[in-house]
């Protein structure tokens, strides 16, 4: 206990807040990531099926997606923004020293970010002005500036969970930068396609269960199906292969960052076989209370045998390790990560049965039901992914080179905590003005889709169509 209070007396008073601020806006920010990543792809697939096969639901489709993507854009701006001059005026210990090895990442992030802005601009206004072929082309290299941000972003972030490509100098200063090392990490590529592929796996959730939902309100012909069937088909494609990316980046972060290993399967002592604990608690003590143990497995999953040595978090003294209380939140937020990730696998598992079977979709209500929340449960889940990414790092900013504490700012805490009620209101603000604006984007689409099917994507407007967009605006 002496040694604890000694801990958390060395513990500027400012980190707590500047913890929560940070915390607060990332994870606000993440609800909104997996449509700026995945959104454009999956407009475009729908977009090219239209052009394809002369399906005006398709493009009808594809056109309403890329308004949605529009307006997920211009939120994104602000949250984003935030966060971007929240790294400089939380953490100035961070930029100052280490910025010139990893801020090349938050370079290329903004490099795609304006690009994907003029991309988004030149897909919203062609739709009746340019030639269908030559829109879709146009717009092809969206989804890759897409994922171009995700990759600086993705980079930054796993340097500092494996910093690499410098040396030190007698003053511990960061000098011989190799910036093709500090992008490639050991720990990038699995990171960053486990995230990308969340990413898609969240946004075609929620974009299928939105026409999910109105399946089960008896919305049953081909545009609320093909609104379903597209995103949902994406979906379950990319389930099983997120399964085995979400192991290889487990083992990833077994041979990188065995500390954070340690913390995320709530192991005490190093040794060999070694049990799994689904939830659990962990206490000071090394001792783990409640849930569910399975003798051998986590040493097993580890490194496919049960004689695998896995690093305990009593390795590394108390100061350089997670604590208990935030290994056990790392532990069940990985926990619950993988229990969706299995849920999802069953989700589709009854839909390939019954496509095989009847080339159909399940007729139970309870399937659409499922697929309904599918796309929130997504989303929780990469929460999670980001809570195990973050706080199983713990005490590090730059893994065993910079604490949290060492990088934050001399601002007073109480400043800081104002700070993040200001940012708490304007973010409930910003966030409730998204719903309405999707709330009105739905009803008038509803409108148009319950009149004469006469104004297309392409083509001239109609003259009653042109009168009532003038009506709206």
């Amino acid at each position: 206990m002496t040694h604890a209070t000694g801990l958390l007396a060395d513990v500027p008073a400012q980190l707590l807040p500047a913890r929560e601020l940070m915390a607060f806006t990332l994870g606000t920010h993440i609800l909104l990531v997996p449509f700026g990543v995945a959104l454009p792809g999956l407009t475009l697939l729908m977009h090219y099926r239209g052009l394809r096969k002369g399906d005006a639901d398709a493009l009808r489709l594809a056109r309403r997606w890329s308004a949605v993507m529009a307006v997920q854009f211009a939120i994104g701006i602000v949250t984003g923004t935030v966060l971007s001059f929240e790294f400089g005026l939380l953490w100035p210990g961070l930029m100052g020293r280490w910025g010139d090895v990893f801020g090349l990442g938050f370079g290329i992030e903004a490099w795609a970010f304006f690009l994907e802005a003029i991309l988004i601009a030149i897909y919203l206004y062609g739709w009746r002005r340019l030639k269908p072929w030559t829109h879709f082309w146009l717009a092809v290299p969206l989804p890759a500036a897409a994922l171009l941000g995700a990759f600086g972003i993705l980079a930054a972030n796993a340097w500092m969970n494996t910093p690499r490509g410098f040396a030190l100098d007698a003053a511990g200063d960061p000098v011989e930068i190799d910036i093709r090392r500090a992008i490639f990490t050991p720990i990038f590529g699995p990171e960053y396609w486990h995230f990308v592929v969340g990413a898609f796996l969240a946004a075609a959730y929620v974009v299928a269960g939105v026409y999910a939902t109105g399946w089960l309100r008896g919305r049953r012909d081909h545009y609320h199906r093909l609104g379903f069937v597209l995103p949902f088909t994406v979906a379950a494609i990319l389930t099983p292969v997120q399964l085995v990316l979400g192991d290889s980046i487990a083992r990833a972060v077994f041979r990188e960052q065995p500390v954070k290993f340690a913390a995320t399967e709530l192991v005490w002592k190093t040794d060999t076989h070694v049990p799994e604990y689904i939830f659990g608690r962990l206490h000071p003590d090394g001792s783990v209370t409640g849930g569910i143990k399975i003798p051998q497995l986590d040493s097993i999953l580890a490194g496919f045998s049960p004689d695998t040595r896995v690093t305990g978090l009593s390795a590394v003294p108390a100061g350089d390790r997670p604590n208990a209380t935030q290994a056990t939140i790392v532990h069940w937020a990985f926990d619950i990560m993988v229990i969706i990730g299995s849920l999802l696998v069953l989700l589709v598992l009854w839909y390939a049965w019954c496509w095989w079977r009847r080339r159909d979709l399940p007729r139970s209500p309870w399937f659409f039901r499922c697929a309904a929340v599918a796309g929130a449960a997504c989303l929780v889940a990469m929460e999670c992914g980001w809570i195990t990414t973050e706080v199983g790092r713990q005490p590090w900013i730059v893994y065993m080179h910079m604490r949290v504490s060492e990088a934050v700012t001399d601002t007073g805490a109480g400043a800081l905590w104002a700070m993040l009620g200001l940012v708490v209101v304007v973010y409930v603000l910003v966030m409730a003005s998204f719903v309405v604006v999707l709330l009105k984007m739905r009803d008038r689409w509803r409108e148009a889709d319950e009149g004469p099917e006469e104004d297309l994507p392409y083509g001239p407007r109609s003259a009653a169509a042109a009168a009532a967009g003038g009506e709206r605006r």
